[in-house]
């Protein structure tokens, strides 16, 4: 394969490129060794799955996709005193692009392990390389680099596929059969019938024939945990907000702590695209970003994850608990936090499983703005979630327009994003409006919404339609193993005779009628719908769970449970 000529360095954008200082350099000297470089040379290739850390000593070392194909793409080119991958290396996935060498030079070459280490530990070193590793990742994204899907974007199973990339922060470039002839071709070239799509193509050799959310992690190495343990002290079923604060909590405490979810770490919170009232963050913080935090932050203390895993059963056996899972062994566990969360409710409108798969989204992340670029779209819902969905998608398609059942902007959310839908120019706000009809032939083309204080009805035009109008929790699961309240969210903390006979006390603050099974964050009845809330009752969930397991004992930071046999792993 011919080398790129050489080419210039690209520059820093908004910090994704640094350069290390010498005292930082010489600080990751200490934990790697040096390497001489020759051009030609490969430093890692896309999809290998355990690269080194490099810092760049001498010579030019150019970041390529799809490296080697017909499709070879320069994502980045760096010289001395920059580093080299991105969030992959902290998380456990594969390298998404190959790190090929155009100039000859010299390497600082640290294991994996080593770097984690040190981010964890030196926040000089690790705020660096995480702001930087962050912002790469969004480019990443928004360069189409990593796997490919084909398929139709009529196709419910493609776009369940481009979902699941979007909620993981997978970068991935889609070739929609319907309007692209190079995947047409690639489909041909590959002896694949329109029948067996979507297909996902890893490394350009790879290839997967309408895969499973679970087929596609398992493809490009993105399972959260490769060896879980059968056993555990707490369970955390959902890996939103509320389940990622108790992960950390507890596992930082010494408990054997596993995390699952059905698709995605950050739940609701990790499709957000700014999050502007979490405490510490004046500027904002995308939920993405701070999921990946918590994610890094719960394996720093020995957090095993499962992800994408579903929940099917939760049985209580002699005292303990068993959770049975879809395809794989259960687990048993001393202590169950349920933290799934809800989903958001669908519209009340004719055709809508129809355009579900194509035109119908309950997320606003990049992924999703990049599908409507160019397109006017709609938002529906009344609150903060939607209030986020239609600014970040105002900074990304023509024409916004906020459809809103109330009568008052300010009503049901914050009063600065009222203020600053209000002063949106791409915004377009249908106050006391609701959605009636969706028109289209094979994909959304527009709406039918009706003035409730008038009658009057009329047509917006939109290509993609964003719900945002409240939630259901996600408890069937469950099969009435835990008492809920009428709208179905779980019941906590209530006085219960049965409860009280088999332990001698009412239930703690967020224990269900099970003891030792605890709800947290938006599926708990009763709870503040906001991320920070979700964080503080995972945090205090972790503490009723160390109750629990202790009666009578108070935790106590940094000290180990004695008649804890079955803790293994984590920092205390």
């Amino acid at each position: 394969m011919t080398m790129p000529e050489p080419l210039p360095e690209t520059p820093d954008l908004q910090g994704a490129y640094p350069r290390l200082t010498e005292p930082q350099i010489e600080a990751l000297a200490a934990q790697g060794e040096h390497r001489i470089t020759r051009a030609g040379d490969v430093l890692f290739r896309e999809g290998e799955e355990a690269y080194d850390f490099f810092i760049i000593l001498a010579g030019t070392i150019a970041n390529i996709a799809n490296y080697g194909t017909d499709e070879q793409q320069v994502i980045s080119v760096h010289g001395p005193r920059r580093f080299l991958g991105e969030l992959s290396l902290l998380v456990d996935q594969p390298a998404f692009y190959t790190a090929l060498v155009i100039e000859a030079g010299a390497v600082l070459a640290v294991p994996r392990d080593r770097l984690r280490e040190l981010v964890a530990n030196d926040q000089t070193i690790g705020d660096v390389l995480l702001r930087a590793y962050f912002l790469r990742r969004a480019m990443l994204i928004g360069q189409g680099a990593g796997f490919r899907i084909l398929g139709s974007c009529y196709s419910p199973d493609t776009q369940r596929l481009r979902e699941f990339a979007a909620r993981n922060r997978l970068p991935h470039r889609f070739l929609d059969l319907e309007q692209n002839p190079e995947g047409e071709a690639l489909l041909r070239q590959l002896g694949i019938s329109p029948q067996e799509t979507p297909v996902v193509i890893w490394c350009g050799r790879e290839v997967l024939r309408n895969p499973t959310n679970a087929d596609l992690a398992r493809l490009i190495g993105i399972e959260m945990s490769a060896a879980p343990a059968a056993r555990c002290d707490l369970l955390i079923v959902g890996a939103g907000p509320a389940g990622l604060a108790a992960a950390v909590y507890a596992a930082s405490e010494g408990m054997a702590t596993e995390l699952l979810d059905a698709v995605a770490t950050g739940g609701q919170a990790g499709t957000s695209s700014r999050i502007e009232n979490y405490l510490g963050f004046p500027s904002g913080v995308s939920g993405a970003e701070l999921s990946e935090r918590a994610v890094l932050q719960a394996k720093k203390f020995g957090v095993m994850m499962r992800v994408p895993t579903e929940v099917t059963e939760l049985q209580q056996e002699g005292g303990q608990y068993t959770v049975r899972l879809e395809g794989d062994e259960p687990i048993t566990a001393r202590t169950v936090l349920i933290a799934t969360g809800a989903r958001y409710r669908r519209l009340d409108v004719s055709r809508l499983e129809e355009f579900e798969g194509t035109s119908i989204y309950y997320a606003a992340t990049l992924q999703e703005a990049r599908w409507c670029m160019g397109d006017p779209v709609a938002v529906v819902g009344g609150g903060n979630s939607a209030a986020q969905a239609a600014l970040f998608l105002a900074e990304h398609v023509p024409c916004v327009h906020l459809v809103v059942r109330s009568d008052d902007l300010a009503a049901d959310m914050s009063r600065y994003l009222a203020d600053r839908i209000e002063h949106a120019r791409r915004i377009e706000v249908a106050l006391h409006t609701e959605v009636r009809e969706l028109l289209g032939d094979r994909a959304l083309e527009g709406l039918v919404v009706k003035d409730n204080r008038t009658g009057q009805r009329r047509r917006i035009e939109a290509r993609a339609l964003f719900v945002f109008i409240g939630a259901r929790p996600r408890t069937s699961w469950l099969a009435g193993q835990v008492t809920l309240d009428e709208d179905g969210f779980i019941v906590t903390g209530a006085e219960d005779p049965t409860f009280r006979r088999a332990v001698g006390r009412r239930p703690l603050a967020l224990e269900t009628n099970l003891p030792g099974v605890f709800a947290a964050g938006d599926v708990r009845g009763g709870s503040i719908k906001r991320v920070a809330a979700a964080v503080g009752e995972g945090a205090m969930a972790a503490r009723l769970v160390h109750e629990h397991l202790n009666w009578g004992v108070p935790m106590t930071v940094g000290r180990a449970n004695a008649d804890r046999p079955m803790s293994a792993g984590g920092t205390s």
